[in-house]
């Protein structure tokens, strides 16, 4: 078996055929196609590097690696900079690539110049430079555009190791830096739809949790209403000495809660006194005997939906309790104070005995859950033998209304 060949071995062949003798510097640059051979071509005499001929090695090698590379690059080289670029970097410079050559970086330049001094002297001083994405503002085609670059100013150096000038290595970014902004607004824009959507949606379950609540409440109020139309002709028949007095008595009782109907429909408007909707609620059930209501409390404008209580609460004591035999009482206090804190305390006595209910329906719901977080508050319902206490605090703000 023949021993591998070693590594050097194959590296040497990597060079086989190719000529080890210096080959003619204007026939290589020729060689690089059409820009090489422009700068074969050109009267360098005519500037501060003098003819070609007569080039030092280290420009010579730079400049045959720029020839010969396809990535955009441009040297800067000598006391007045002068430009010497491949094929790839004539399009960075447009119209002006037809006159760039041996001409001094300020004359390329002249509209960037002074931003772009600042590197210059870095790179000159023998430090790298690189930028990503920086923007510049310059007129190659005849007209001021907003260009984005990525570049990298790299020292160069002469024969005796002096720093001469800096390659520049350079790509254009400006159009993939524009897709890149206009895919993040694109991004940003379509964030935003999906929130919006999301919004939309949240708006709609909520519409549509408030409808269903609505549903159960007319549901609820229309049972409760027959159910009270139901106790006040009972009771109406029952304490009458006649058909006459009953009647007489059933129409007015009748009357009064098709009152209070007015006050708590959402056509009495947006807000309504609160001591006007306690009297609207226990009126039709006090048959004469004032002393059976206390109510007491300052001015308090509530909507529709901060009242919802009230009603179920006076259903309540009708059905079941104070209202329920001719000798409870209902004893309503409310208050509020500057920071906008809100007690409503509903107090029965002297009527059934009372206890907890067994089963939780949307009644309770709407006076235990339902109108306490329309005041951002709690409620609290306890049932003594004496009769029924119902304390709500909470506050009141303009978003309440």
């Amino acid at each position: 078996m023949s021993e591998p060949s070693s590594p050097g071995m194959r590296v040497a062949d990597c060079w086989a055929g190719f000529p080890s003798s210096p080959g003619n510097f204007a026939a290589r640059l020729r060689a690089c196609g059409a820009q090489g051979a422009a700068i074969a071509a050109f009267d360098w005499s005519a500037t501060p590097l003098g003819p070609l001929d007569g080039w030092p090695v280290s420009l010579r090698a730079v400049t045959h690696t720029l020839a010969a590379s396809a990535q955009p690059m441009c040297l800067w080289y000598g006391p007045e900079l002068t430009t010497i670029f491949n094929a790839g970097f004539a399009p960075i410079l447009g119209k002006r690539a037809d006159d760039a050559l041996g001409r001094r970086l300020d004359q390329v330049w002249p509209e960037i110049f002074d931003e772009l001094v600042p590197m210059v002297r870095q790179a000159l001083s023998g430090e790298t430079v690189w930028r990503g994405n920086m923007p510049l503002w310059i007129t190659r085609n005849g007209f001021e555009e907003l260009t984005y670059w990525r570049f990298s100013y790299s020292p160069v150096l002469d024969d005796a190791g002096r720093i001469a000038g800096f390659l520049d290595v350079v790509t254009e970014t400006t159009e993939a830096f524009k897709t890149q902004i206009a895919l993040e607004k694109a991004n940003e824009s379509l964030g935003y739809e999906v929130e919006n959507a999301m919004r939309l949606l949240r708006e709609r379950d909520e519409a549509e949790r408030q409808q269903r609540v609505l549903r159960h409440e007319l549901i609820h109020r229309m049972k409760n209403m027959l159910a009270v139309i139901s106790a006040m002709v009972t009771h109406s028949i029952r304490n009458a000495k006649s058909l006459d007095q009953a009647a007489e008595a059933t129409s007015a009782r009748l009357g009064a809660y098709a009152r209070v109907q007015e006050v708590f429909s959402e056509g009495a408007g947006p807000e309504t006194d609160l001591a006007h909707v306690v009297a609207a609620a226990l009126a039709p059930h006090v048959g004469g005997r004032e002393g059976r209501i206390i109510a007491a409390g300052p001015q308090v404008r509530l909507s529709s939906k901060h009242t919802l209580a009230i009603h179920e609460l006076s259903t309540n004591a009708v059905k079941y309790g104070a209202l329920a035999n001719p000798t409870g009482r209902v004893e309503v206090r409310w208050s509020t104070d500057a920071d906008a804190r809100f007690i409503f305390d509903w107090r029965e006595s002297g009527g059934p005995t009372v206890a907890p209910p067994t089963s939780t329906g949307f009644g309770t719901t709407l006076i235990d859950r339902i109108v306490p977080s329309y005041f951002s508050g709690r409620a609290d319902r306890t049932f003594a033998p004496e009769g029924m206490h119902y304390v709500l605090e909470g506050t009141i703000s303009p978003s309440d209304d």
